[in-house]
């Protein structure tokens, strides 16, 4: 599913001829397995959202290897990243990430829409989406117009709507409180287990990494299988 080898990467300050090198990501191996829950822990500016972007090829790395469903991602140019993302992944927000102007319907809708699927079938499948996520009684409503949970299942159901075989979810209850992030974490396994989809999560909170089959620990860029005690 998603094969990682020897990923390193840094960031670079300062005037040319005078930079400073910071490295972020650090000789980086990791492996998920179809079907899988992983969670990364690890405290702020350990590097957990920097891999998640490589993970999405949002980023390229210094030096590695990024292997999603037998392809090989880090080489993609911006064209090729942007068609793999939308065929490969969903996004998970903390802050949501949902369109002002688009009600629930439209906002779940507007990945098949960048697919170019034709408007009978998006009805179709987003009425079929909203109903299994609890969504179709709020089908017309604005995001402003919604509790900070139905918020993040539109968000969980816009990252679906295109059947992708992974997850990438950053801080996914983050924004929520703790009643909340129950129902959403309950959702998360739920779909795990329904349709076998792979979630990768970012996270600070001990509840989202509980849910894991795996955690790994981010620690000043290193990245180790097993929960550690300095890592949220």
């Amino acid at each position: 599913m998603i094969t990682v080898k020897n990923v390193s990467h840094a960031f670079r300050i300062g005037k040319k001829g005078k930079e400073k090198k910071i490295d972020v990501l650090k000789d980086i191996d990791f492996k998920v397995n179809d079907g899988e829950i992983v969670s990364i822990v690890g405290k702020s500016g350990s590097g957990k959202s920097t891999f998640l972007h490589m993970l999405a090829s949002f980023m390229k790395p210094d030096r590695g290897e990024i292997h999603v469903n037998g392809v090989e991602i880090a080489s993609f140019n911006e064209v090729k990243s942007a068609k793999f993302r939308l065929e490969n992944f969903g996004f998970i927000f903390q802050n949501f990430q949902l369109m002002p102007g688009l009600n629930t319907f439209e906002n779940i809708e507007l990945p098949l829409k960048l697919q170019g699927m034709d408007q009978a079938k998006r009805k179709e499948k987003v009425e079929r989406m909203m109903k299994e996520i609890g969504l179709d009684h709020v089908a017309d409503h604005y995001p402003n117009e919604l509790s900070g949970g139905q918020q993040q299942r539109v968000s969980i159901a816009r990252a679906l709507i295109t059947d992708p075989p992974i997850i990438l979810a950053d801080e996914p209850t983050g924004s929520l409180d703790s009643e909340t992030e129950q129902d959403v974490l309950l959702l998360i396994q739920t779909l795990n287990r329904k349709r076998g989809i792979s979630f990768v999560m970012i996270t600070h909170d001990d509840e989202v990494a509980r849910i894991a089959d795996r955690v790994y620990t981010m620690h000043d860029g290193y990245l180790t299988e097993g929960a550690a005690q300095y890592a949220i």
